[in-house]
């Protein structure tokens, strides 16, 4: 079995780097076996709240994260 840690430090929208972060824990939760922990931090914490709407352009960060909760992530903030 392998375990990823992912550490977001960003908010959801303004830069790519929570979103490319979650892009790639969906890639690697498909993999068989693979077990995802995502740790929410800072701005990275908005990430989580529910009813998002993400600005003209951006994909719902929102989405992503219930995505990675329905593969069993393990999410902390």
């Amino acid at each position: 079995m392998t375990s990823v840690l992912f550490v977001l430090n960003d908010g959801p929208y303004g830069s790519e780097r929570s979103y490319n972060a979650l892009r790639h824990a969906l890639a690697v939760a498909k993999q068989d076996g693979a077990h995802i922990k995502l740790f929410l931090t800072a701005d990275a914490t908005a990430c989580a709240i529910a009813g998002q709407s993400p600005p003209e352009g951006y994909y719902s960060i929102e989405r992503m994260l219930k995505g990675l909760l329905v593969k069993k992530a393990a999410v902390g903030l």
